[in-house]
């Protein structure tokens, strides 16, 4: 499994995901789907972001989730 992608944990942590940034919608979960990069860019484009900010907001959700992509 590569950074970018992640396996079926992915279904666990959408909740998760949309409770933390709620502003993204289920069409946006789609094209993320479990992708970190897409992540980063969505929380970029709802939130108007830079890309760092949006980049330290999902290591933060990791560490605190324990998540591995």
């Amino acid at each position: 499994m590569n950074k970018d992608e992640i396996g079926g944990n992915w279904k666990q942590f959408k909740g998760n995901v949309k409770e933390k940034w709620g502003k993204l919608t289920d069409d946006d979960m789609t094209v993320i789907e479990g992708k970190r990069d897409q992540l980063v860019g969505k929380i970029q484009e709802r939130y108007g972001s830079s890309k760092d900010e949006a980049e330290k907001e999902v290591v933060d959700w990791e560490t605190r989730n324990n998540y591995r992509w």
